[in-house]
């Protein structure tokens, strides 16, 4: 079983940066796409960023592109987030996941493409 615990939440005045950590255990497939989403009060939780761990390959969705960066440390089975220049509307909880055999990236995933999810962390940007 995949379990993640996330950390680096907290708040940061817009324009400023944040890295969101996730450690992941139990890894038991040879890869995994895992990644970062966010979820605001009464709204879905909507995708940022993902990584293959096969071969490192990453996909932004358009909500933080170019304002944030992916990355996996496969020594430590521990992917990260840094956001960068946040805005106020960046404000919400933040979930690391990951998704077993079969999955695909390139696109904007729903909650339900990913089956392990992290304890989220909140983010809060002030302006």
């Amino acid at each position: 079983e995949v379990q993640l615990v996330e950390s680096g939440g907290g708040s940061v005045q817009a324009g400023g940066s944040l890295r969101l950590s996730c450690a992941a255990s139990g890894f038991s497939e040879d890869s995994y796409a895992i990644g970062w989403f966010r979820q605001v009060p009464g709204k879905v939780r909507e995708g940022i960023a993902f990584l293959d761990t096969k071969d490192g390959t990453t996909y932004y969705t358009e909500r933080m592109k170019g304002r944030c960066t992916i990355s996996f440390e496969s020594a430590k089975n521990t992917m990260f987030l840094e956001m960068n220049s946040l805005k106020p509307e960046d404000t919400a909880v933040y979930y690391c996941a990951a998704a077993h055999p079969p999955y695909r990236l390139g696109y904007d995933p729903l909650e339900y493409d990913y089956d392990s999810w992290g304890q989220g962390t909140l983010v809060t940007v002030s302006s």
